[in-house]
């Protein structure tokens, strides 16, 4: 496969995925926060923010100490289930979602928030279950920015390096994506494909960042 295409699927593969990931868990932390009040909740929020400030090689080396061979949860997927995320894509991927699941949860929560809670109060007075006041209330509502958050998250799972470099490697053809593909491909001196794959890069990030512009502006009027 092209040296040019092969990153460049793999990315968007793994960028699907790991933002799906995000994206149901993102949305599942976001509601629960948002509906919780108690202590530890400040707590909580900072903890899992913090994928969005630790530097990336921090972040990876926390996931291969849970998910590595003889992690936490690696070695028991390993012994019980068969399963190893290091150095596949689907590794790439886990790193991407952790990485991109801050930024889900962000903008989910503070669209929730912007729901008028006399309606979602209404529909529980009348008898509504919670996952209907979800399903017809709140997710309609508030769909704007979880649709923003989403499409950030995509375009965060593809940028990413640091994590995804440690966790899954620079194997190409199996776990090279976007960004370690420029990165290799500058220290090989191959100006050309570089400059080809930033290209890339940078246009299908631009266009998630215009998209989700423009939904927030929308969300305001």
């Amino acid at each position: 496969m092209s040296p040019y295409l092969s990153p460049l699927l793999l990315t968007l593969k793994v960028a699907f995925w790991a933002t799906l990931a995000a994206s149901l868990t993102g949305i599942a932390l976001a509601l629960w926060m948002q509906r919780r009040n108690g202590r530890g909740k400040d707590a909580l929020d900072a903890l899992l923010t913090l994928p969005m400030v630790l530097p990336p090689t921090v972040l990876g080396y926390y996931l291969i100490v849970v998910m590595g061979r003889r992690g936490l949860v690696g070695s028991w997927l390993a012994a019980h289930l068969g399963i190893n995320l290091m150095f596949t894509w689907q590794g790439a991927a886990m790193a991407a979602a952790v990485a991109a699941l801050p930024l889900v949860i962000k903008s989910a929560r503070a669209a929730f928030e912007s729901v008028d809670g006399n309606f979602e109060q209404a529909a529980r007075t009348l008898g509504a279950a919670e996952w209907a006041i979800f399903l017809r209330i709140s997710l309609p509502l508030a769909w704007r920015g979880v649709l923003a958050g989403i499409m950030l998250a995509f375009a965060r799972a593809m940028g990413e390096f640091g994590a995804t470099l440690m966790v899954a490697g620079n194997l190409p053809g199996k776990t090279q994506t976007l960004s370690t593909a420029i990165y290799t491909a500058v220290q090989a001196g191959r100006d050309q494909q570089a400059h080809l794959l930033v290209a890339t890069a940078s246009a299908v990030c631009f266009m998630i960042l215009y998209g989700t512009g423009k939904l927030l502006r929308a969300r305001r009027r």
